[in-house]
């Protein structure tokens, strides 16, 4: 298939350009005018090297690449205003091949328009690529298609990307400083190993005393770190490998999604930041006209801690043999009960949809507050970590020094 460009009038005055994707160039004039333009120019797009290479790597075989969260905003932010304008999604999908600023989303477009010129809707072709979109956003799409409101849901599926950025930003910056701290720590702490202690070998020998444990221990861990420095990136590796795979390998996340739900504060961040995402999805797809049980299965997909999704999936359950929402999710003994209260409220006014967006509106009010007492948390608790390193190195150096002092 070859890339054409082309020139062509528009309801007989107005002059547009673009491109098509076709065998030859006797069907590129056809594929224009099946696009309702009458084809003045058309022309095969001479593409480089570099350009034809970079798209056979993007798209082979059917497969693209994941787009991020940011790049399925851009995506989807200038869909929608095309959308919105009127103008047909086929001609939104080659605007944004042709002028996107990521080859990413460009291919993202081509393979999509291509699909869809073939005879295919717009939410059955992005359904073939559930890693570049997502379940969340198949689901909503195809909703929003179902009920001839699609511009609709573009417009609240960027409102809730918008959402899932920021909280996933609050939560990235509240963690920043710890870990910079942390970070710091290691550092200052093997500088003090490696450099420092092994100058002061010579000296503590010359006193002829059995040295304090702790000095020993630090003394002899120098040592060794010193002769054999190239340890040093390959335990600091391994350990954070380690801290990573605990974190993604599904029975130990488990175990701490199961436990980290049982200290506080930590509780109610892991609980607000997930059911902000869940609670924000119920409300684009209840407004979607999604049925309830597919709200609660879509929503579902955005929570990241397994003991809350275990339960969330009892209360779907429970609601598809006919329970109410409210009631449903009340056993399960994880929801916060302000937003119980607002759901059991909307689901006896009939006014589920504003009740789950004032709830949405709760959480962020909530979680900023939660966020906010952890930043100050941690200051005071960041000052005890580094002072209790610099304790003890500042003892591990001077111990020996005051019991010869003593001695004497």
């Amino acid at each position: 298939m070859t890339i054409y460009n082309y020139v062509a009038l528009k309801n007989n005055k107005d002059l547009v350009k673009g491109k098509v994707e076709a065998e030859d160039l006797r069907d590129a004039r056809e594929q224009v005018r099946k696009l309702g333009f009458l084809p003045t120019k058309v022309y095969e797009e001479k593409l480089g090297k570099d350009n034809k290479q970079d798209a056979a790597d993007e798209v082979k075989g059917g497969q693209m690449k994941t787009l991020g969260l940011a790049d399925k905003m851009d995506f989807t932010s200038t869909l929608q205003i095309l959308a919105s304008s009127g103008i047909p999604m086929i001609e939104s999908l080659m605007f944004i091949e042709t002028d996107a600023a990521k080859l990413k989303i460009r291919l993202v477009a081509k393979e999509l328009r291509r699909q869809i010129m073939a005879g295919a809707t717009f939410a059955d072709t992005i359904a073939k690529y559930p890693n570049q979109f997502g379940q969340v956003f198949i689901g909503l799409c195809k909703a929003g298609e179902d009920s001839g409101e699609l511009e609709k849901t573009l417009d609240r599926l960027m409102e809730l990307m918008t959402k899932q950025a920021n909280i996933r930003g609050k939560v990235i910056g509240t963690l920043m400083y710890p870990m910079f701290v942390i970070a710091l720590a290691v550092i200052i702490v093997l500088v003090m190993l490696m450099f420092v202690f092994p100058v002061f070998k010579d000296m503590f020998d010359g006193m002829g005393k059995e040295l304090p444990w702790i000095t020993a221990t630090l003394m002899s861990a120098g040592i060794f770190l010193k002769k054999f420095w190239y340890l040093v990136p390959l335990i600091l590796g391994s350990i954070t490998f380690g801290i990573i795979y605990l974190f993604k390998w599904e029975p130990s996340k488990r175990i701490i999604d199961r436990y980290s739900l049982q200290i506080p504060l930590l509780c109610d961040l892991l609980q607000f930041s997930n059911f902000a995402n869940f609670v924000a999805v119920m409300q684009v797809a209840y407004d979607a006209g999604v049925p309830i049980v597919e709200c609660l299965y879509l929503a579902n997909l955005t929570l990241t801690n397994y003991t809350l999704k275990e339960k969330i999936e009892k209360a779907t359950g429970m609601v598809q043999q006919g329970q109410h929402l409210s009631v449903a999710l009340r056993s399960t003994e994880a929801v916060p009960k302000m937003i119980l209260f607002m759901i059991a409220t909307g689901e006896q006014s009939g006014r589920l949809g504003d009740m789950l967006l004032q709830a949405t509106k709760f959480i962020d009010k909530k979680l900023d507050g939660i966020i906010d007492t952890m930043t100050k948390m941690i200051e005071p608790l960041m000052l005890i970590v580094i002072g209790s390193i610099v304790l003890t190195l500042a003892l591990a150096l001077y111990l020996p020094l005051f019991g010869s002092y003593m001695a004497d």
